[in-house]
């Protein structure tokens, strides 16, 4: 069996399982965007979450929460209120850890080169103790700041998703319209400017890369792309 049949096989038998996750279905900001990557012939995904803002309880051991280890106190996929916070608060027995979460996709891949399409990265979390041996070391005042903080990261995450799908569209659309052209041979964004004026095309080319990796670089809570797929203006 080739390499490609296997893969279809495999990805045919895994996207036939029944959904183990907490919730047990997706989440309904991800929906399409799954979808559209199941569609493709080089991708599956094995796990998904839109974002959200979690409340665990981490026992007694400290503060080093372990997911598999601790109590789901609160979970949410939409902006939450201080209210909710408060009264799940009042069930904890050890540490209690506030969490906002980003949107995350596992994804197979076919081929290393498909998985260049999915290239991204980004730091946008937050990471809050609320209690210590089920005593609330915080006012409801912080909790309120706090949550204002992880409901506008919510906010924002919900945008990226979007300009992601926005992203991934356009990728798949430029990548059927290259190998349409098999004898075409692009290997960078700015190959035909290079061929009107080497020297000086290369130099443009040099200092937009590094201007688009030293702007990536200088806000590491904004995703990169990879370049070599997204056009600059598809950055999210």
């Amino acid at each position: 069996m080739d390499r490609s049949a296997e893969f279809r096989r495999w990805k045919a038998q895994y996207l036939s399982k029944v959904d183990l996750s907490r919730k047990g279905s997706l989440d309904e900001d991800i929906v399409e965007l799954v979808q559209v990557l199941n569609q493709q012939e080089e991708f599956f995904t094995t796990s998904s979450c839109s974002g959200r803002i979690v409340l665990l309880d981490g026992g007694i051991n400290g503060f080093e929460v372990q997911k598999q280890n601790c109590c789901w106190l609160l979970v949410t996929h939409k902006p939450c209120v201080k209210e909710d916070v408060i009264a799940a608060l009042k069930k904890v027995n050890g540490d209690a850890i506030l969490k906002f979460e980003p949107f995350v996709l596992h994804v197979q891949c076919q081929q290393l080169q498909d998985a260049q399409i999915l290239a991204v990265r980004s730091t946008h979390g937050l990471e809050v103790p609320l209690s210590h041996k089920g005593k609330p070391m915080v006012t409801e005042e912080y909790i309120d700041f706090v949550l204002n903080i992880a409901n506008q990261k919510m906010e924002e995450n919900k945008k990226r998703i979007e300009r992601f799908y926005s992203c991934l569209q356009h990728a798949l659309e430029r990548e059927t319209t290259t190998n349409s052209h098999p004898k075409v041979k692009n290997t960078s964004l700015y190959t035909h400017k290079k061929k009107r004026n080497p020297e000086k095309a290369q130099g443009k080319c040099i200092k937009e890369k590094n201007g688009k990796e030293l702007e990536n670089d200088d806000d590491d809570d904004d995703p990169g792309l990879s370049s070599t797929i997204f056009p600059e203006d598809y950055s999210i």
